[in-house]
């Protein structure tokens, strides 16, 4: 049983964005500062990647802790509402990750996948990652 309305929760979950979230942002403007470029969430690659330099054939994702399901086998017993639900839909998210990396990997991509905690608290590292596998690529 949900503690608060259908107005409240539509209003919550409203405001959950799918792209252009804070941590894509601050990788993203990180990346541009120091001279690269790429495209952001182009659907012209398999799985919508966040940021992907096609050309080098790299793909960046920036995955909520929640929605993506990190560490899931021991996370998963904390929703406490509408748990059937959100077992389901979170546990389809990882699988369709799994079938999105493989097929780029299959077609010669670089999957490149952050966690936004990662992102928030270690920006460095990841954009050192990131620039590896671009010095790897040219």
């Amino acid at each position: 049983m949900d503690r608060i309305t259908p107005q409240q929760r539509s209003k919550i979950m409203s405001a959950i964005r799918s792209t252009g979230t804070k941590d894509e942002v601050r990788l993203a403007k990180a990346l541009w500062h120091l001279g690269y470029r790429y495209r952001k969430n182009n659907k012209t690659v398999f799985g919508t990647p966040d940021i992907t330099f096609k050309k080098l054939k790299i793909a960046i994702f920036v995955d909520s802790e929640f929605f993506h399901g990190k560490d899931w086998e021991t996370e998963k017993d904390r929703v406490k509402t509408n748990t059937e639900y959100w077992q389901k839909k979170i546990e389809r998210n990882i699988q369709r990750d799994i079938e999105v990396n493989n097929y780029l990997k299959s077609h010669g991509w670089k999957v490149i996948r952050f966690w936004s905690e990662e992102v928030e608290k270690n920006l460095g590292l990841c954009i050192a990652k990131i620039e590896k596998e671009i010095g790897l690529r040219q």
